[in-house]
């Protein structure tokens, strides 16, 4: 195709209207026809081209026990760290920080304080690796460091 031909001919018009009617998916469609994915889409959408339903019925079958929920995301991770902190007031011991659970980068999990030591790049740079809060990246001495609750009061008293 030259740079001066137009995109939607009327013979890919014609395949783009039977290939959705069959079904086939934008990603199917743009490759069959020779397109954009984004291409098809736009296209649908001025034509007024729209599926029946939600789309659900296209999605394969769940896996027995698997949830129907998304991953989680950033935001909804952020609320639940935010709500575990603030939820009760929780005495967080105010004990020294112990360091004898370092980790690096590849032994860090879900189940070790994400507290990184000493700078990114230095040979002795390291993850404290205690065991974390519930429902939060650090463990108690750094949470305590990581959240003061109501630091932003402070700042717009002055």
């Amino acid at each position: 195709m030259h740079a001066n031909e137009p995109t939607w001919t009327d013979e890919r018009i014609e395949l783009l209207k039977s290939r959705f009617e069959a079904g086939l998916s934008c990603r199917e469609i743009a490759a069959d026809i020779g397109v954009s994915r984004n291409a098809v889409i736009g296209k649908l959408s001025r034509l007024n081209l729209r599926r029946e339903g939600s789309g659900d019925e296209r999605r394969p079958p769940r896996k027995n026990g698997e949830k129907g929920r998304r991953p989680k995301t950033a935001p909804r991770l952020q609320y639940q760290m935010l709500r575990a902190l603030y939820a009760e007031p929780q005495r967080v011991a105010e004990e020294p920080i112990q360091d004898g659970h370092r980790c690096s980068l590849l032994e860090l999990s879900a189940e070790k304080c994400r507290w990184p030591i000493n700078t990114p790049g230095a040979e002795d740079f390291c993850f404290c690796g205690n065991t974390p809060v519930e429902g939060l990246p650090y463990c108690a001495g750094h949470t305590r460091l990581a959240y003061k609750p109501n630091s932003h009061l402070r700042v717009a008293r002055r």
